[in-house]
C-alpha cells in the first residue's frame, strides 16, 4: 500500500487475518442480487459469521439493521457501467440515472453507521480511475501520489473511454467524504489499482477481463485498458489479497486518514500482454 512512491515499513506488513470481533456482513439489494450472492453460503467456511441483509440502496433506513452493531463498515460495492449508447441529453441521463443514485447509495450507507454509534471507521473502496499522472496541460506528473486526482470537469467535457465509470467513482468518493467530514464519521478511502488474482463470483469479473483483453480481443474492455495506459503511462497491478489485507490494515490503524494508493507493480501493455501468452501456453 502506498502513499505515493514510497513505501511505509509499518505499512508493508498489513496483517494476513483480521483481529476484529464483528462478524462479516453483506449489504445485498435481493431484487438484483440475490443470485450473484448465494453462492457465497455454499462456498463460505466461516459458519455463522456469514449474513446476509436485504438492502435497497435508494432506500434510507435500508442499511440500519446491517451496520447496528458493527464497530466497522467496508463500502465496496460500486457501479460497473463504462459507457452508455449515445443519448440527446446523455449528460443529464448519466446524472440521473448512474451518479447520483450512487451518490444517494452511499450516503444512505454513511447515515446507518452515523445512526447506530457503533460504527467508529468506514473503509471506501476508489478505484485508479479517480487518479491521473497527467495534470490538466497533458504533462506527466514527476511523482504520483493520492493528491493527483482525475480533474472532474475534464472527465465531463472529454467523456473518453470509461468515462462514465470515472465520474461515478470520482463524485460518490467527493460525496462520501464531504458527508463524513460534516457529520464526523471517520472514513478512510483505498485507492485500488487494476485487480487480479483469484474470484469467488460466478463470472468474470471485470478488472480481470480488462487484463486479459490485449490477448481476447474484448472489444468492451481493451478500450478500457488503453485508456488506463494512456492516462497512467503503465498498468498498474495488485493481487485481490493485497487489497483486502489493505482495507483490514486500513479499518484496524487508528492514525489512517483520507486516501491511500494500493499497488504492488506496475507494467506496460507489451509486458501484461507476454505474460498473459505465456501462462495461457503453460495451461494448453
Amino acid at each position: 500500500m502506498q502513499k505515493g512512491t514510497h513505501r511505509d515499513t509499518e505499512q508493508q506488513q498489513a496483517p494476513k487475518t483480521s483481529h476484529c470481533k464483528q462478524n462479516f456482513v453483506i449489504l445485498c439489494d435481493l431484487v438484483h442480487c440475490l443470485a450473484k450472492s448465494l453462492h457465497l453460503i455454499s462456498s463460505w467456511k466461516g459458519g455463522d459469521q456469514l449474513r446476509l441483509f436485504k438492502a435497497d440502496l435508494q432506500e434510507e433506513g435500508s442499511f440500519e439493521e446491517a451496520v447496528n452493531g458493527c464497530h466497522g463498515v467496508f463500502h465496496v460495492a460500486a457501479s460497473m457501467e463504462f459507457n452508455v449508447l449515445a443519448k440527446e441529453n446523455i449528460e443529464s441521463y448519466v446524472r440521473s440515472n448512474i451518479i447520483d443514485p450512487a451518490i444517494k447509495g452511499t450516503l444512505n450507507l454513511l447515515k446507518a453507521c452515523l445512526k447506530s454509534e457503533s460504527v467508529k471507521r468506514v473503509v471506501f473502496t476508489s478505484s485508479i480511475s479517480t487518479i491521473s499522472a497527467k495534470d490538466r496541460t497533458g504533462i506527466w506528473r514527476p511523482l504520483v501520489d493520492e493528491s493527483c486526482q482525475t480533474p472532474i470537469d475534464h472527465v465531463w467535457s472529454t467523456k473518453s473511454t470509461g468515462w462514465v465509470y470515472v465520474l461515478s467513482k470520482l463524485l460518490t468518493e467527493e460525496a462520501a467524504f464531504e458527508f463524513s467530514n460534516e457529520n464526523g464519521i471517520d472514513l478512510v478511502s483505498v485507492i485500488t489499482t487494476t485487480v487480479a488474482g483469484p474470484f469467488l463470483t460466478p463470472t468474470v469479473p471485470s478488472s480481470i477481463r480488462v487484463l486479459l483483453s490485449p490477448i481476447t480481443g474484448d472489444p468492451e474492455f481493451f478500450p478500457i485498458l488503453s485508456a488506463v495506459n494512456s492516462r497512467m503511462g503503465s498498468i498498474a497491478l495488485v493481487h485481490i489479497e493485497d487489497i483486502c489485507n489493505a482495507h483490514v490494515f486500513l479499518m484496524e490503524q487508528t492514525k489512517a486518514e483520507g486516501r491511500y494508493i494500493c499497488c504492488v507493480n506496475s507494467c506496460l501493455i507489451s509486458e501484461l500482454v507476454d505474460q498473459s501468452c505465456s501462462r495461457v501456453s503453460m495451461l494448453k
